[in-house]
């Protein structure tokens, strides 16, 4: 497997115009909002419905998880937390009674849209097109990106 530091230099590649940055630093975060989201709405069975916190986001967020620990201690930390700020924004938006499957398919659209808008500007494919483990590289990348602002490292 690829250090960590491997992975977000290859995803940097792609990425290096100021536009596209700043495309990504938005969408990235809600795409993942989103895909979250797109779990939280499968429809549970009886026994895990009955187990408030258990559902099919947190199923899937647990290997991905262990795919960032994997990778890095630090970056796993990061996005542990930024999971949880998912799995909040989800449960609120369900409490207020919206729709987090159509919001979450909305919101989904429009940030893929431009993501590409924004590999368009830079030039260059996306990096998922190389290998599909880039669409978790993505959220880690930003998780980086904040990590050398601060001096931490990963």
């Amino acid at each position: 497997m690829r250090t960590a530091d491997q992975w977000l230099n290859e995803y940097g590649e792609s990425h290096q115009n100021p536009t596209n940055k700043a495309i990504h630093w938005m969408a990235v975060p809600l795409i993942y909002l989103t895909v979250v989201g797109l779990f939280w709405s499968i429809p549970q069975p009886q026994w895990m419905a009955e187990l408030v916190w258990l559902n099919w986001a947190v199923v899937a967020l647990i290997p991905t998880m262990l795919f960032y620990l994997v990778m890095s201690f630090p970056l796993a930390l990061g996005m542990v937390a930024l999971s949880l700020l998912c799995l909040g924004a989800c449960s609120a938006l369900e409490r207020s009674g919206q729709s987090v499957l159509w919001w979450s398919v909305g919101v989904f659209v429009v940030m893929w849209v431009f993501q590409f808008i924004g590999h368009h500007i830079e030039g260059k494919k996306p990096s998922f097109f190389k290998d599909l483990q880039f669409l978790l590289i993505g959220p880690a990348w930003v998780i980086g990106f904040l990590y050398r602002k601060l001096g931490i490292s990963y």
